[in-house]
């Protein structure tokens, strides 16, 4: 292998180990993940898509479970992100036309990227074009809800506009308007209450105190931010277990969470396992 070769494969490496390095460092994506993982069910030998991937550390983690993937998104600065922790199979995607065959995958999941689109129904549509009958369909999505917490958010600047929302949110009812008429429903749950959202609002500040920006995507950090602002990151991962204890202390609100999640199973065929 050529020097410039050795370089990408170590440059690679080290964006991976940044990657799972601040993935481990917030509640919030690990919660996530464990949700999706949950709702996917086995992906072993199963061909499967991932679209929006939290910025490539959701589907380099979802890759170690097993099965063939790929992944996708709407900016080429987060496929950039994406294929520097994933490298292969990773695509830049439009909503009116996903770039794969019909009845493609076993499992399709959508990571915070429903909001985000402009036409949801023409995706939805396409989400159910390129997934296989019987195949299952899992989304992630902000819960649509109006509170005290959303009002200090937007205080802050953390408006939907500002990381890129182009609508605040979805009920599990507007899931079935939007994805009945192909998939059945399963069930839906959300996560994510008080105390992990009030800890992300103030993780979100840091990052924009940082000088990190919101692309039409929402806010990528790399490893390259990661590298410059190491003494930072060593900050966080020194006060991580305080913030860790505070988000268990969602266990003790009633209302319902910030974040939705709901599976679906592509019509035309008996369910997989």
């Amino acid at each position: 292998m050529s020097l410039a070769g050795w370089s990408a494969v170590a440059e690679s490496a080290s964006s991976r180990e940044w990657a799972v390095a601040l993935f481990r460092r917030s509640v919030l994506k690990q919660r996530k993940l464990a949700e999706i993982t949950s709702a996917l069910g086995p992906t072993e030998g199963r061909r499967c898509l991932d679209l929006g991937s939290d910025n490539g550390v959701v589907s380099l983690l979802l890759r170690e479970r097993g099965g063939e993937w790929a992944s996708g998104d709407l900016t080429e600065a987060a496929v950039t992100s994406i294929r520097s922790l994933v490298e292969t199979d990773t695509h830049l995607v439009g909503v009116d036309r996903l770039p794969f065959p019909d009845a493609t995958f076993d499992r399709v999941v959508v990571v915070d990227m429903l909001e985000h689109v402009p036409d949801d129904v023409t995706f939805a549509a396409e989400l159910a074009r390129v997934t296989k009958p019987g195949g299952r369909l899992v989304v992630n999505t902000p819960h649509l809800k109006k509170t005290a917490l959303r009002r200090v958010r937007h205080a802050f600047g953390q408006t939907d506009e500002q990381h890129g929302h182009l609508r605040p949110g979805y009920t599990p009812g507007r899931l079935k308007e939007l994805f009945g008429s192909q998939f059945v429903m399963g069930p839906s749950r959300t996560y994510s209450r008080f105390f992990s959202e009030l800890v992300d609002t103030f993780v979100g500040a840091g990052l924009a105190w940082l000088g990190k920006r919101s692309s039409a995507k929402g806010m990528v950090v790399t490893g390259s931010d990661l590298s410059r602002h190491r003494r930072t990151f060593r900050l966080w991962s020194a006060l991580y277990p305080f913030v860790w204890a505070v988000t268990r202390l969602d266990a003790v609100v009633p209302a319902s969470g910030y974040m939705l999640i709901a599976t679906a199973e592509r019509r035309g065929a008996s369910a997989q396992t």
